[in-house]
C-alpha cells in the first residue's frame, strides 16, 4: 500500500455558478459539497495527508464554519491560486517527502464512489499515473462564429474526470516543466504528465461523477446521492443516522 496525499482543489472563483456563496460551499443533501468530498478520502489507511486548498479570501469562512470538521478528518488548509495549475503547485510545496503517490480532485465533485477511488489509487500504483473518466457519449460539433464546421468523432473520446493520482515525484517534474508550456491551455493534472511523453492511464466511470459547474447541478447531485446505496454502520445506530444522507 503506498502512502498517499490529496489535494482538494476549492480555490477558484465560480464564476459560472453565480450566487453569493462558491460551489464548494454550497450544500448538497445537508453537507458542503467539498466536506462530501473530503470523506471519500480522509478514512482511508493510504492516505497520509488531506490538503485543502482555498482562496485566501475564504479563510475565515472555512475555520468559522467547518474548522472543527476539518481537524476532526485531519485537514490542513493552504491557499490556491486564481488558475487550477497555481493551486496544485502551492499545495505541492505542502507535501511530506514520504508521499508516494499524490491525488488532485476537484472539492465540488461529491459523487464520487468509494469503488472508484479503490480503482484509481490502484492503478496510479501499478503504473505511475491515473486519472477517472467517462466515455463520451454526445455528438460533438466544432463550431466558429456560431456555426458548425465539423462533427467530431466520439471514438476512443473520454471526458476527464478527478481524482487524477500521479507519483509524486512524477507530478513534481510535470510541475516543474510548466513553465515550457501555454499556461492558458492547460485544463488539468493529467495534460501536464502528458506532455513528459508518460502514458496515463484511464480508470472508467460514468456521467454520475458529476463536477458541480453550475446551480442546477446540484439538484441532480442530490439525485445521485439519493440513489446510491446508504453505507451500513458496524455497529448500533442513533436516531440522527439517515438524516447525514
Amino acid at each position: 500500500m503506498k502512502s498517499t496525499a490529496v489535494i482538494i482543489c476549492a480555490a477558484g472563483a465560480g464564476t459560472r455558478f453565480g450566487g453569493d456563496r462558491k460551489k464548494p460551499f454550497i450544500e448538497v443533501s445537508g453537507r458542503a459539497a467539498f466536506l462530501r468530498s473530503i470523506e471519500f478520502f480522509s478514512d482511508r489507511d493510504e492516505v497520509k495527508q488531506i490538503l485543502l486548498a482555498i482562496s485566501p479570501d475564504d479563510e475565515e469562512l472555512v475555520t468559522v464554519k467547518w474548522g472543527a470538521m476539518l481537524g476532526f478528518h485531519g485537514v490542513k488548509l493552504c491557499f490556491g491560486g486564481r488558475e487550477r495549475f497555481e493551486t496544485v503547485a502551492n499545495a505541492l510545496e505542502k507535501i511530506g517527502d514520504e508521499i508516494d503517490l499524490i491525488a488532485v480532485h476537484d472539492a465540488v465533485r461529491c459523487c464520487l464512489t468509494n469503488e472508484w477511488v479503490d480503482a484509481v489509487f490502484a492503478k496510479a500504483a501499478e503504473t505511475g499515473a491515473a486519472i477517472l473518466a467517462c466515455p463520451v457519449v454526445a455528438t460533438l460539433k466544432q463550431a466558429q462564429d456560431g456555426n458548425i464546421v465539423n462533427t467530431v468523432r466520439r471514438d476512443n473520446l473520454y471526458e476527464a474526470q478527478t481524482p487524477q493520482v500521479f507519483e509524486a515525484a512524477l507530478l513534481r517534474r510535470a510541475y516543474a516543466n510548466l513553465k515550457r508550456l501555454d499556461r492558458a491551455a492547460v485544463t488539468d493534472d493529467a495534460q501536464l504528465v502528458e506532455a513528459l511523453g508518460r502514458p496515463v492511464a484511464i480508470v472508467e466511470t460514468d456521467h454520475s461523477n458529476l463536477k458541480i459547474t453550475r446551480k442546477n447541478d446540484v439538484p441532480v447531485a442530490e439525485a445521485i446521492i439519493k440513489s446510491r446505496p446508504k453505507p451500513k454502520p458496524d455497529g448500533p445506530i442513533g436516531p440522527y443516522f439517515e438524516a447525514q444522507w
